[in-house]
């Protein structure tokens, strides 16, 4: 085989390698629970349909720029920099679900997911860039020896350490990290709903008060420090706690059925939470596996005990 043979050989190992690995990446940050977003199958489809573009992206990159086709790289930059509407896209379909949800998922919570999503593509870009570099270079590395197959070796062993990387990394943290999480007992006082010692709403109606005495569900969060305090007492984050939890066991309302929608509420002078819930499954262990599982969205995550004020207040 000649040089340039061998070259492009090389070349196309490469940009394959990285396509594949990056591909690989998208394929493994992408996943449905029960928040059911992305849904199946055509969010799905659609989300990974754009990561397999980012890979093309980040794996033609490299070598293109080795070749000097100067055209092809200024255009692949150029669509990378397409990939910051992926957030203003995550965010308007969701704005427009919101007004199917009976629980609202919220602004902070929207938020968290457009930018989870915008960052993941990133990771898609550079897990296929590693890939298709690595490979490049130990492949000038082995030229002496003719080993061309260990450079797509190489790439793809780059690549793997990448998407195990961003996996750990960019995996958001649990509210059971930040919180303990536990039952609470539903009651009243006269028509003050309660969970624990916690006041949750008024509920004047007799029949949903009945309501929630026969099939209501509460659960008390205890944050762990004053850290995790402060993120609970976010709004935005509460509002995910209410909208997951009505995710997985479903929610006994209907369309202007106010008192029936889920709410956690603090309790200011301890800063633990309580949510009160009419679930459709009323068993109490996935209710609070599925409080446990919330993700702490990232603009709740606040971290007064790393300044000297917080530090000196907590004392």
């Amino acid at each position: 085989m000649g040089a340039r043979g061998a070259y492009g050989a090389v070349f196309w190992g490469a940009v394959i390698t990285g396509l594949v690995f990056g591909t690989l990446a998208r394929l493994a940050m992408l996943r449905t629970d029960f928040r059911q977003y992305p849904s199946y199958p055509h969010g799905y489809a659609s989300h990974l349909a754009l990561g397999i573009v980012a890979a093309f992206t980040g794996a033609v990159a490299i070598p293109a720029l080795v070749n000097q086709e100067i055209a092809a790289t200024a255009f692949l930059m150029l669509v990378a920099q397409q990939f910051r509407e992926v957030r203003d896209l995550e965010r308007k379909t969701l704005e427009r679900m919101e007004e199917t949800e009976l629980v609202k998922r919220g602004a902070g919570y929207i938020e968290d997911i457009a930018k989870v999503f915008e960052a993941r593509n990133y990771l898609t870009i550079f897990a296929a860039l590693v890939a298709s570099t690595v490979t490049l270079l130990a492949w000038k590395a082995a030229e002496r020896s003719g080993l061309v197959a260990l450079g797509p070796v190489a790439g793809a062993a780059a690549a793997t350490l990448v998407i195990v990387y961003g996996k750990r990394n960019l995996d958001r943290q649990p509210l059971a990290s930040l919180c303990h999480i536990r039952a609470g007992r539903i009651h009243f006082k006269d028509t003050i709903l309660y969970v624990d010692d916690i006041p949750i709403e008024e509920i004047g109606l007799v029949e949903a008060r009945r309501d929630f005495e026969k099939h209501g569900r509460g659960v008390i969060i205890e944050p762990k420090d004053d850290n995790a305090r402060a993120s609970l007492a976010n709004l935005g984050q509460r509002q995910a706690i209410a909208h997951d939890a009505a995710a997985a066991l479903g929610v006994r309302k209907d369309r202007d059925t106010p008192e029936y929608t889920p709410i956690v509420r603090l309790h200011l002078d301890t800063g633990r939470a309580g949510l009160a819930l009419l679930p459709i499954e009323p068993d109490m262990g996935p209710l609070l596996e599925a409080v446990r599982a919330v993700p702490v969205i990232e603009g709740a995550r606040t971290r007064p005990l790393a300044t000297r004020a917080g530090r000196k207040a907590e004392d």
